[in-house]
C-alpha cells in the first residue's frame, strides 16, 4: 500500500510542497518545491500558482500519488474547502470560493483527494510526529510571528485552537503576542521606530535594558495568555514556532517563571523542524489511510 502523501504549506508570500513518508514522518528531499505567490492576485492566478507548485512536487516522485494535505491559513472553512480570508492583505479574491475544487480540477484529481487543516495545527502535528513534541499524547503549539497561531494536540490529531481573537488586556491576544506589538511597544519605550523584531534583537548590545524589559513584558504576557489554555489541555509540552521563537532566550525566564507560578513547571520547547513541520503535519491528514 502507498505510504506517501503530498504535504503543502500555503503562506502569504509563498507556497511549499513535498512528498512525505507517512510511516517515518520524513520528507523526500528531492521532491521539495517552493515558489512565490502573489497573494493579491486574482482567484485564478492564485489557485493556478498553488496547483503548479503541487504539480511540480508530484512530478518529482516516480510513482502515482493522489493524496494531498494542505496547511492553510485562516479563516477558512476547512471541511468544505472554502476560503474566508479578507481584509488581511492576502487572498481577498478567494473569499467565498471553493478553492479545493479549483485546485483539484487543475490537478485532475477528485476533491476527496485533498484535505485541508489550519496551518498552526499542521505545524503542531508535524512537531508531534517528528519534532519537539514527538511521543507526547497532549501538546500545545503556538506560532508567534506576524500573527498568533494556536493549536492543541490530543487524540491523535492536532486542531486549530483559534485563540488569537480572545479578549486580552485592553484588546485581543494577537495584539500583544505578535511582531506588531514589539514594534509598537519599542516605539513607546524609546520614541524610535523599527521595522521588525529582528531589528530590536540586533540592538540588544547597545540597548540591553530596553530590550530586556521589552522581552520580559512579552514573556509575562505570553504566560498569562497560556494559563487557561494549559488548564484546558493539560499538555505534556508547549512548542513555540514562528519568527519570534528564534528570540526565545530573551523571554524564556519570564515565561517559565510566570507559568510555574500559575500552573506549575511545564516543558517549553522551540520547534525543531522549521518549515518541514507544516508539510509533515499536512501530509498526516492522511494518516488514517496508511
Amino acid at each position: 500500500m502507498n505510504k506517501l502523501a503530498l504535504g503543502v504549506d500555503i503562506g502569504g508570500t509563498h507556497a511549499t510542497a513535498a512528498v512525505v513518508d507517512l510511516h517515518t514522518g520524513t520528507i523526500l528531499p528531492d521532491t521539495v518545491v517552493r515558489g512565490s505567490i502573489e497573494a493579491t492576485g486574482s482567484c485564478a492566478e492564485v489557485t493556478a500558482a498553488w496547483a503548479d507548485i503541487m504539480r511540480q512536487a508530484l512530478g518529482r516522485y516516480s510513482g502515482k500519488l493522489t493524496r494531498i494535505g494542505i496547511a492553510m491559513p485562516g479563516p477558512f472553512d476547512y471541511a468544505n474547502g472554502i476560503a474566508l480570508m479578507r481584509n488581511q492583505g492576502k487572498y481577498d479574491a478567494l473569499y467565498g470560493v471553493n478553492v479545493r475544487a479549483l485546485v483539484a480540477e487543475q490537478l485532475q484529481l477528485a476533491e476527496t483527494d485533498i484535505r485541508l487543516l489550519n496551518d498552526a495545527a499542521c505545524f503542531l502535528q508535524g512537531e508531534v510526529v517528528a519534532g519537539a513534541a514527538k511521543g507526547c499524547s497532549r501538546a500545545i503549539g503556538l506560532t508567534l510571528g506576524t500573527g498568533l497561531g494556536t493549536a492543541r494536540y490530543r487524540g491523535g490529531m492536532a486542531e486549530d485552537a483559534d485563540l488569537w481573537k480572545i479578549p486580552f488586556h485592553t484588546g485581543i491576544a494577537e495584539e500583544y503576542l505578535c511582531s506588531r506589538w514589539f514594534v509598537k511597544r519599542y516605539e513607546e519605550l524609546t520614541g524610535r521606530q523599527v521595522p521588525h523584531v529582528k531589528a530590536i534583537v540586533d540592538r540588544a548590545p547597545q540597548e540591553s535594558a530596553v530590550v530586556e524589559a521589552l522581552f520580559r513584558e512579552f514573556g509575562q504576557n505570553l504566560a498569562l495568555f497560556l494559563v487557561a489554555f494549559v488548564q484546558e489541555v493539560q499538555p505534556e509540552v508547549i512548542v513555540l514556532g514562528g519568527n519570534i521563537s528564534k528570540a526565545y532566550p530573551l523571554f524564556e525566564t519570564a515565561l517559565k517563571q510566570d507559568l510555574a507560578r500559575q500552573v506549575g513547571l511545564l516543558p517549553v520547547r522551540v520547534a525543531e523542524l522549521g518549515e518541514a513541520a507544516a508539510l509533515i503535519g499536512a501530509a498526516n491528514l492522511w494518516q488514517d489511510g496508511i
